[in-house]
């Protein structure tokens, strides 16, 4: 197999989401409509949440959206950190808010995520959110009814680029989280998939994930799988991003070089997932907007 030809480029199908975005937000400026404007909350100095906050403001940027972040001290209270919240939940100008994770240890997280108002959490982490997301009676939901995790929906997006119908695949995730594996798993399931979903305690990944049309991992296990988890009609999506240490290389949960020319399709990383996630994002804010 040419292993170039069956790279899914995420970065490719990231500018087209944002070059969308950016003819939508014209056409509301011409029109004298709001504007989408995102608020990111970031509290203390970790490096790579600067990086990603970064990244999500110079999208904004180049599209007309308006974002700004709150820089917020490392030892902010909960009292304190809740109260900057609801003046943005207040603010009519408004459209998204999503605080930046991961918060420092002394900050109850479930609490600030549910502290944000279910129709300005562009992230989709509300438990409304949650919920419209999980119900079995919104298979043909309303897309504007709930907001969905934006890294589960790039890589749905992804997906589908390739294998546009999805009904009765299986599909193996590789990893739980409320940001990734449970909210694909909603998503997949909306798609007729038939769905397993691993974690650190599966035994014989291996033998499950190699049977798999689709497989995802999303567990932060750099070079983890390897070609025997995978077959050769395989539809990779690799979430993973690890930067190795004593180096500047980053990679994800896949060995990519020696699956690439093994499978149907995969994510690289970098390229794949991430510029997915921060597109989605700013779809997401767009949403909030209309």
């Amino acid at each position: 197999m040419n292993g170039q030809a069956n790279i899914i480029n995420g970065k490719l199908y990231a500018e087209k989401i944002l070059a969308n975005l950016e003819q939508e937000i014209t056409l509301l400026k011409e029109q004298n409509k709001r504007i989408p404007t995102l608020a990111i909350i970031l509290v203390g100095e970790d490096p790579a949440s600067h990086i990603y906050v970064r990244n999500k403001l110079r999208a904004a940027s180049r599209i007309g959206m308006n974002a700004f972040q709150v820089n917020l001290p490392v030892e902010i209270p909960n009292n304190q950190l809740l109260e900057e919240i609801n003046k943005l939940n207040y603010n009519s100008d408004i459209s998204g808010i999503i605080v930046q994770l991961p918060l420092p240890n002394h900050i109850d997280q479930a609490n600030i995520l549910l502290a944000i108002k279910p129709e300005k959490d562009v992230d989709g982490f509300h438990p409304l959110n949650v919920g419209y997301l999980h119900s079995s009676s919104l298979k043909n939901q309303n897309e504007k009814q709930g907001f969905v995790p934006c890294t589960a929906l790039g890589c749905l997006y992804l997906i589908k680029q390739v294998e546009p119908n999805l009904s009765g695949k299986n599909v193996v995730i590789i990893g739980r989280s409320n940001i990734v594996g449970k909210p694909l798993s909603a998503l997949l399931l909306r798609e007729d998939c038939t769905i397993t979903i691993c974690h650190s305690k599966t035994q014989n990944l291996n033998l499950i994930s190699s049977k798999a049309d689709i497989v995802i991992s999303a567990i932060g296990n750099p070079l983890k799988l390897t070609a025997d988890y995978f077959n050769k009609n395989s539809i990779v999506i690799d979430v993973g991003i690890t930067k190795l240490p004593h180096s500047n290389k980053i990679v994800g949960d896949v060995d990519f070089e020696n699956v690439v020319g093994k499978v149907k399709h995969i994510t690289p990383v970098p390229g794949g997932v991430g510029p997915m996630t921060v597109a989605f994002l700013l779809h997401n804010t767009f949403k909030s907007c209309i």
